[in-house]
């Protein structure tokens, strides 16, 4: 059922944050159509019935390679969200270091029970329950092994969740890479219709240098928020990895004095 509800979220959050930017593009588009009075709706007339500035004949208006680079902006932010909404799901105290694992191992920790420690991180598999079984390995290397082995762990589990982070930073970074390339191929246009002695038709050089600035604002509209959630998400994950560490130490600072027997040790080998 849980599965079920974030999916429905997720999808909720993707329709909503796709069709608002559009939305807000299309009204953008018609303003500036309003404020330009009689002017521009005659041009608009003249150019086969189109409604004249809206975004929809701004992205199918703007030759096959604007196209793409309109639909690759829309993939752009749908990814964007979907790994955003991922990264959130996962970055979450109760997923990391859920309360019923610390509590377990608190408990086995105090009898002094570590075998009853490594079946309860067993039984709930996590980042913490991760680190704490790199701990229990070197139990009886010492406590500075113990200690270069926690650190290690953490180290490594930070870079796994930084792998899932770098997609959100990824679709940040296309977004106005995609957009500079949207503006670079409508100035292109404009100076090809200038070279053309397109001087006086200027509707048409005022459409092209407006294509090539609608996909510079959508580039941005994709980066901006998308930065925003990465560097959230990066600090977020970042003080959850230092508070396990910090958790871990605390349930292995009871070991530093403590010794075991050779015979013990053979016989768990045996």
């Amino acid at each position: 059922m849980s599965k079920a509800r974030k999916s429905l979220m997720a999808f909720m959050v993707l329709v909503g944050t796709t069709v608002a930017p559009m939305a807000a593009l299309q009204s953008m588009g018609q303003e500036l159509t309003d404020e330009n009075g009689n002017a521009v709706e005659q041009s608009t007339v003249k150019s086969s019935g189109k409604k004249g500035g809206g975004f929809v004949d701004i992205v199918f208006g703007s030759g096959i390679v604007g196209m793409l680079l309109w639909f690759a902006l829309f993939g752009d932010g749908a990814l964007a969200i979907y790994f955003s909404v991922d990264c959130f799901i996962l970055i979450k105290p109760e997923k990391l270091m859920p309360a019923r694992l610390i509590d377990q191992v608190q408990k086995a920790m105090s009898e002094g029970d570590i075998v009853a420690a490594m079946e309860a991180c067993q039984n709930t598999p996590s980042v913490m329950s991760n680190i704490l079984t790199a701990a229990f390995q070197h139990v009886e290397e010492g406590f500075d092994v113990i200690q270069e082995a926690v650190n290690a762990a953490s180290d490594l589990e930070q870079e796994k969740l930084m792998q899932r982070l770098t997609w959100v930073s990824v679709c940040s970074n296309l977004g106005p890479s995609l957009g500079l390339l949207g503006t670079v191929q409508g100035m292109i246009l404009t100076f090809q219709a200038l070279a053309q002695g397109g001087a006086g038709d200027a509707a048409a050089l005022a459409s092209s240098i407006g294509q090539a600035l609608w996909t510079t604002a959508g580039g941005l509209i994709v980066s901006i928020p998308t930065i925003t959630v990465f560097y959230s998400l990066r600090n977020n994950a970042n003080r959850l990895i230092l508070r396990m560490t910090a958790v871990t130490m605390e349930f292995l600072n009871g070991l530093r004095n403590v010794e075991v027997a050779p015979e013990e040790g053979a016989a768990e080998m045996a």
